[in-house]
């Protein structure tokens, strides 16, 4: 038993199936709660590199997630510092002996976790997996043996029997006396709700999303439609919850698994499964390849034959392409902080191709926007459109005009997004920013 312990909470907002919680709650006398905001936060100040949208699902998410604690005799300790910073100075301020964390994908959560562990060896530090369907304790493989492809990782682990999501704690260790109550929603800019964002951040939300969307028999078709470019009912939408941590893996399984018993069982809803394993490829992914996941080269030996064209790169951000069905994606993607799978496949395809940009650029700017943003699977899915990741096939190349004809075919989603109202000239200038000249210009001369 120890005497005080710190609990730091990351991409694992709930107080449902949450192991290392639980074992925290069994093995200190006093516990202390935390979250830290990213590393590039300025102190006093809320991430100033995030989205409004992003911004208000987290902060929504944080939000519930202090009210739960409360009911439990906790509190939600919202630090403005980076971890690395926040915990050194709770360990000397309360003699911290036991720090608890749930696993991460992110690798500078990771390091923050290692250097941690490396300067206060005599502190127990305990970290138990939760944000995967796959307990990586379950696999046949160690980690550096990940199949190079998500093929062979799923003949590999569909075997596999997933764990039931466990209850939350009855009951928490209260905070130290000592322990400052948190003011840090004051600290977050003041928010007035995006009335066009269907996704509202919590544990609770999460859940009544699943509950509606199971009990409404939309798994049964989900084949079908999960290709859909807008609205809610064509795909599953459990990623913001899953990305947050508002939703564990297991609880989503669970409830899959309890609609394949009672209503209906098909390939779509083995499809649902398929997806989460997806999801669990990629989290394994970025634990094994670590900081190579924001490489130029990827997991390659080869360098894209890209570049970056600040012109080029605005023009994709505000959706001002001469590619209607990418700018209508885009413009949907900054006004709700979402994008369908299909939609984000089609923008990246874009990027990389059409505009021959360094795809790392726009998956930092996914990582801006997305509410639903995941490191593993947004890194990972960005270098395989780019070619530089896990696809054996190399580039991901699509047919912009082909996939209209597919997915949009009477204009209705660019017409609803404004896809069409752009400009038809790609550059202004030139590689080396001269003006680029028209025609009628050159004649003149």
């Amino acid at each position: 038993m120890h005497n005080i312990g710190i609990f730091w909470f990351n991409t694992d907002l709930r107080v449902l199936d949450n192991p290392a919680l639980m074992q925290a709650s069994q093995e200190v006398d006093r516990l202390i709660c935390i979250y830290c905001l990213p590393p590039s936060s300025p102190v006093g100040r809320a991430p100033n590199s995030l989205s409004d949208n992003r911004l208000q699902f987290l902060q929504e998410s944080l939000a519930e997630l202090d009210h739960s604690l409360g009911q439990l005799g906790q509190r939600l300790k919202v630090m403005y510092e980076p971890a690395l910073e926040a915990i050194a100075q709770l360990i000397a301020r309360h003699n911290i002996d036991a720090v608890y964390s749930s696993s991460a994908a992110d690798y500078y959560i990771n390091e923050s976790w290692r250097l941690l562990k490396q300067r206060y060896s005599m502190i127990t530090f305990s970290q138990t997996g939760s944000c995967s369907l796959i307990n990586p304790a379950q696999l046949s493989f160690p980690l550096d043996k990940l199949p190079e492809s998500f093929s062979k990782f799923r003949r590999k682990v569909e075997s596999v029997e997933i764990s039931n999501p466990i209850a939350a704690p009855k009951s928490l260790p209260q905070p130290p006396a000592m322990d400052r109550v948190s003011e840090w929603q004051s600290l977050f800019p003041v928010f007035s709700r995006n009335p066009i964002t269907p996704f509202r951040g919590g544990e609770s939300h999460g859940i009544g999303h699943l509950q509606r969307y199971f009990s409404r028999n939309l798994a049964s078709s989900y084949k079908e439609t999960r290709n859909g470019l807008d609205g809610m009912d064509y795909s599953t939408k459990f990623s913001p919850w899953l990305a947050n941590g508002n939703l564990s893996a297991r609880t989503i399984m669970s409830a899959l698994t309890g609609y394949e018993r009672s209503i209906e069982k098909n390939e779509s809803t083995y499809w649902i499964y398929f997806e989460l394993l997806w999801r669990d490829y990629f989290y394994f992914y970025a634990l094994k390849h670590g900081v190579r996941l924001f490489s130029f080269t990827g997991i390659k030996q080869n360098r894209p034959s890209t570049s970056f064209y600040a012109e080029r790169y605005q023009k994709w951000c505000q959706g001002n392409t001469p590619y209607p069905i990418v700018n209508a994606c885009m413009h949907q993607l900054n006004r709700t902080g979402y994008l369908s799978n299909r939609g984000r496949q089609l923008v990246a395809s874009c990027f990389v191709h059409e505009l021959n940009l360094d795809w790392r650029f726009g998956a930092s700017y996914f990582e801006q926007q997305l509410i639903d943003y995941d490191v593993a699977s947004n890194w990972g899915n960005w270098q395989y459109l780019a070619g530089v990741g896990s696809d054996p096939r190399g580039h991901r190349r699509f047919d912009l005009i082909k996939q209209t004809k597919i997915y949009d075919p009477s204009h209705t989603f660019i017409q609803k997004w404004a896809g069409g109202d752009c400009s038809a000239v790609l550059d202004s200038v030139d590689a080396a920013d001269w003006p680029m000249l028209d025609t009628c210009a050159a004649d003149d001369i």
